[in-house]
Order: C-alpha cells, then sequence, then structure tokens
C-alpha cells in the first residue's frame, strides 16, 4: 500500500482566507463552509476526490522560488485567456515561456508570491 496525497499547503503571511478566495475563484471551488477572514488556516476541497487546498498562516514570509508548483490546464479557454482571467483575480505574470510553436507555459503568482504555472489547453 502506498500513500495518497490528501492536501497541498499553501503557507502565506497574510489572511489565509483572502489567499484562500482568490484559489477559491481560480479553481471555481468554495471554501469551506466554517473559513472566515482572520482564521488561520482555509480549505477548499476537490469534489472529484483530489487533493484538497489548505491555506495556512506562518510568521515567515517566502524567500525563494517555489520548488513544486502547481500547472494548469485551461478548460474551455485559450491559455492567453485564462491568464488574462487569472491576472483580472490578482495574480502577477512572472515569465511568459510559450514558444512560437505555441508550446510552452506562463508562470503567474498568486497574492502572497507563490508560482504556478498555465499551460496550453484544448483551445490553444
Amino acid at each position: 500500500m502506498h500513500p495518497s496525497i490528501r492536501t497541498i499547503t499553501f503557507d502565506c503571511t497574510g489572511d489565509p482566507y483572502e489567499l484562500g478566495l482568490f484559489w477559491s475563484r481560480l479553481l471555481g471551488r468554495p471554501l469551506a463552509d466554517d473559513d472566515k477572514p482572520g482564521d488561520d488556516e482555509a480549505w477548499i476541497e476537490d469534489p472529484a476526490g483530489g487533493p484538497a487546498l489548505l491555506f495556512v498562516k506562518v510568521p515567515e514570509g517566502k524567500t525563494a522560488k517555489n520548488r513544486v508548483h502547481l500547472d494548469l490546464k485551461p478548460a474551455g479557454r485559450t491559455r492567453a485567456e485564462e491568464v488574462e482571467r487569472l491576472v483580472a483575480l490578482g495574480a502577477r505574470l512572472v515569465a511568459d515561456r510559450t514558444r512560437p510553436d505555441g508550446k510552452g507555459w506562463v508562470v503567474l503568482a498568486d497574492p502572497e508570491g507563490n508560482e504556478f504555472c498555465v499551460e496550453r489547453g484544448e483551445l490553444g
């Protein structure tokens, strides 16, 4: 028997609820009903049974590039449309690694500076 990934945890120095709300809007998944602004943690379940996302308040800030990050695949949008939507939600563009042939990815950061990538989806 092998373990499964239950939770992906994001450390943050700000309000975990606010960071969770950003990711909730990004993924279209609600925060847990009992999460409130100012709580030390916030939680997003995956209704499909995949890992949940947990946002936890920590005293120390982020000091270097993430060693592990999420790669997102747009659904019903092009990569460019998804990046535009995420920037409007509060993400910050870090680097555009899109190649001339359309392959590649775009690196974004959430409001706490955690990097994640947007890959090409079915629509490009």
